[in-house]
């Protein structure tokens, strides 16, 4: 499964949709995935590509890892997947 895939799984998984119901420009607001369904997403990102996110909790919009949009999401999931080789 590939990460953009893998990642709308694990979105559409928080917001209790089907994955072909996750649209790339939709935010996690659009999808009903409150505060406590972001973090429950990050740590399952992390969990199934190996990776840390850079995210504070109590600032989800600084930091580096950018999640404006599940497209925003990917992209960084991609950097982050990339750097990591």
């Amino acid at each position: 499964m590939n990460i953009t895939a893998q990642v709308v799984e694990i979105i559409a998984q928080q917001a209790l949709l089907q994955p072909s119901d996750v649209k790339i420009d939709h935010t996690l607001d659009d999808l009903g995935i409150d505060s406590l369904g972001l973090v429950e997403s990050i740590f399952a990102i992390e969990e199934a590509f190996d990776i840390t996110v850079p995210f504070n909790a109590n600032d989800p919009s600084g930091g580096d890892f950018d999640i404006t949009t599940i497209g925003s999401i990917i992209k960084a999931v991609q950097t982050l997947v990339q750097d990591q080789t």
